[in-house]
């Protein structure tokens, strides 16, 4: 139906069928919030009908004055309340009314009953990033009903977090679209789960909306470029604006401070050099021998050329699982 007409087999003089007006509203745009269109339908028409009487948009509908029938017509009943030229508004369900909807295609498809004209109207629509509200609600319940999620912690969850960032990484590796949706959901779930049981803290509560408005008061900051008068044309211009609003954010006595010390071995002594060299320090490396310190070189050797060193490791260590696959499988190794 999409907004227009469908009508059956008529007698041009006869009495005008009618119009009915399918109003759908999204659920994750608060109630009350609907488009010019949609109030003036609402306005004009001779009736309004919505078959659930606890639908979150009928308070305000009624405020506003609209008077508001709870029934829930059949396909039939409708085209008769339409008769004679009225206008009927249906404030559609959360599951859109299909019952209805397929009554009144087989009504038009008969050809046998003059039918009044069928309109969609959309009265609000989802923004981008609207599911991310279904998100925050079902976990809110999950953290109510579920046994074992209302008693995890921060600490029992660390480790979820630890391994969903690295599937999402093999899949970002292996170029797998579809895996790298769903571990995107994964990791987003982690963020999730963390903000709902921070609500709950006693001393220093704060929500999701608390750790999304901090990050976008970052990215703000950060992108003077973007958001203010600063110039930037090269990525080494944005790292430049970057690097120095963090330094005036945190005034850190040492550039390997903020640096998490718990990473892999490899991308920590990586982490190091990139902050030394950025720095502009000519730190020289532990004249040490050993394994460890030859890793070091190594780590340094590659962040220096560009290469990160976490990710040339696990290629290398994924080649070399295939070809402990194919000895296995009796297969020639070079």
């Amino acid at each position: 139906m999409n907004g227009t007409s469908i009508e059956g087999a008529q007698d041009p003089a006869g009495p005008h069928p009618g119009r009915v007006v399918l109003l759908t509203t999204s659920h994750r745009v608060a109630p009350g919030l609907l488009s010019w269109p949609a109030w003036q339908a609402l306005r004009t028409a001779d009736r309004v009908l919505c078959a659930d009487g606890a639908h979150p948009q009928l308070p305000y509908l009624r405020e506003a004055g609209i008077a508001v029938d709870e029934a829930a017509p059949t396909a039939e009943e409708l085209v008769d309340a339409c008769a004679d030229g009225h206008t009927v508004v249906v404030v559609a369900t959360g599951e859109g009314e299909p019952a209805l909807t397929d009554g009144l295609a087989r009504l038009a498809g008969s050809g046998r009953v003059r039918m009044p004209e069928l309109e969609l109207l959309p009265a609000s629509y989802d923004l981008p990033g609207a599911r991310l509200l279904d998100l925050v609600q079902v976990m809110d319940r999950i953290r109510a009903e579920c046994p074992w999620s209302s008693r995890q912690t921060h600490k029992g969850l660390a480790k979820y977090g630890i391994e969903e960032a690295y599937e999402l990484v093999e899949a970002i590796e292996d170029g797998d679209r579809d895996e790298l949706r769903e571990e995107l959901g994964d990791v987003l779930l982690q963020v999730v789960f963390h903000a709902r049981i921070a609500e709950e803290d006693i001393e220093e509560p704060f929500s999701i909306d608390d750790v999304a408005g901090g990050i976008v008061a970052k990215l703000i900051h950060r992108h003077p470029h973007v958001f203010g008068d600063a110039q930037a044309a090269t990525p080494e211009e944005v790292k430049e604006h970057w690097l120095r609003t963090k330094a005036q954010e945190k005034q850190r006595a040492s550039v390997t401070e903020g640096i998490p010390l718990h990473q892999p071995g490899l991308a920590l002594a990586a982490k190091l050099a990139s902050r030394a060299r950025t720095a502009g320090l000519d730190v020289p490396l532990p004249a040490t021998e050993g394994i460890g310190y030859e890793l070091l070189a190594l780590a340094a050797r590659a962040e220096a050329e560009g290469t990160d060193p976490e990710a040339a490791l696990r290629a290398a260590a994924r080649a070399y699982r295939d070809a402990i696959r194919a000895y296995e499988a009796g297969e020639p190794t070079t």
